[in-house]
């Protein structure tokens, strides 16, 4: 059946589209999205300029939606319970994430994180949600008592993540995890299990493409990261299609050290995300594709790691790039190069774009930033300036310089991948 237009979409058909083939990367006009916390972040932006993110509000997180300069908070009531976030959005405004409940998790497991984080929490359970119409509703998990959704396409088919109740002999000791938990994809209203690497017992669906090909990862259960916002330590980048599982190869590791993980595809079916390298001592960024395979993208000059967080329909990519101390960079990749974003935005903005989270058929970016005045870490939404492609300035303009991040507490960059990035 043919896709009807939503009026969000036809407000703002006839878009710009950036170019991927320009030798010059476009300047940015920068958005501030507001604080968001160290909890929260953006993390999809459609086509039509929809974002799903989270915003921490004191001592609790709660998804929100953005659009057009306005902030919606889908996450009261949510599920009854104090904590969620919204992981996802599609065109037509159909969101999905993970919101705690009012039922107490009876193996006090903090499947999502959320005290990990340092957040109030009530020790209940956590559950992937759909929200549509001011309303959220939780998905089904496999008998366990948690799950998360990660991201919903325009055919409201969602994948994610979901525990079932056979004990995790690979969860360490002292962490509060003890299920297994399994890559999802839930379609109308039935759930399927997705399968994982031969061997591993744990997986993550990440992303989902218009076509129903899925990316993620699986590998063993390991303490919750902030970073990852998971329990999952992934050793295989996967893609599903059909229900069947196709490994992506490595750029060199095993797994042991960042983990190797696909975070995002468009819908060519080109994948992005994060690989150790030999050795398992750094990680960089990948394109994975049908005809090359998985390539290394390298890092922003200077720096040592990188993480790939989307790819859009044109093959533009962004991510993070890392220097040696861990200092995130928002990229851009121009050509075969990554480039600082912070060099393509007015050299008098406030903020400093940490990550990237997210670019759309538009050129659109959405990721976190810090107000380099008082450190708040704040969203942020970079929109290409029409018919500018010049080369950008430098990455810490005059009298700006590039704040400290000594005392920053690194939120998650990605919410899948180098993160859950």
């Amino acid at each position: 059946m043919k896709h009807r237009q939503t009026i969000l979409e036809i407000l703002v058909a006839g878009g710009l589209f950036a170019s991927l083939a320009s030798a010059q990367p476009p300047r940015f006009t920068v958005t501030d999205l507001g604080v968001v916390g160290a909890a929260g972040q953006p993390f999809v932006l459609t086509n039509n300029s929809l974002v799903s993110g989270a915003v921490t509000f004191g001592n609790t997180v709660r998804g929100v939606l953005y659009f057009n300069g306005r902030t919606l908070d889908i996450g009261s009531p949510g599920l009854h319970g104090p904590n969620s976030m919204a992981f996802g959005v599609n065109p037509q405004g159909q969101a999905v994430g993970e919101a705690e409940t009012f039922l107490p998790d009876r193996q006090g497991e903090d499947f999502c994180g959320f005290a990990a984080l340092g957040l109030q929490s009530s020790g209940a359970t956590c559950l992937p949600f759909v929200w549509q119409n001011g309303a959220m509703k939780p998905l089904q998990t496999l008998g366990g008592a948690n799950g998360a959704a990660n991201q919903i396409n325009r055919r409201g088919e969602v994948a994610g993540m979901a525990e079932n109740t056979i004990p995790d002999s690979t969860c360490p000791k002292d962490s509060p995890q003890k299920f297994q938990f399994k890559p999802m994809l839930w379609r109308n209203g039935n759930l399927q299990e997705l399968p994982t690497y031969p061997g591993d017992p744990d997986g993550n669906a990440l992303a989902i493409n218009d076509n129903g090909q899925i990316a993620g990862g699986s590998g063993d259960c390991t303490a919750f990261s902030p970073i990852t916002l998971t329990s999952l330590q992934s050793r295989h980048a996967l893609l599903w299609e059909n229900g069947k599982a196709t490994d992506l190869g490595t750029l060199g590791g095993t797994g042991n050290g960042n983990g190797i993980e696909a975070v995002n595809l468009n819908n060519s079916g080109q994948i992005v995300g994060n690989s150790d390298l030999a050795g398992d001592t750094g990680f960089h960024a990948f394109l994975w594709t049908r005809e090359t395979g998985m390539q290394d993208l390298g890092t922003v000059k200077g720096d040592v790691n990188s993480a790939a967080t989307s790819i859009n329909d044109a093959g533009q990519i962004v991510g993070v790039s890392l220097d040696a101390d861990f200092n995130p960079r928002a990229f851009l990749q121009v050509g075969k190069e990554l480039i600082d974003l912070n060099g393509l935005i007015p050299g008098g903005s406030p903020l400093y774009l940490a990550t990237a989270c997210f670019i759309n058929a538009r050129g659109e970016i959405i990721g976190i930033a810090i107000d380099k005045n008082s450190g708040d870490v704040h969203g942020y939404q970079a929109v290409p300036a029409p018919g500018d492609h010049r080369a950008g300035g430098p990455a810490s303009p005059s009298g700006m310089a590039t704040p400290s991040f000594e005392n920053f507490r690194k939120p998650p960059f990605l919410r899948y991948g180098m993160s859950r990035h």
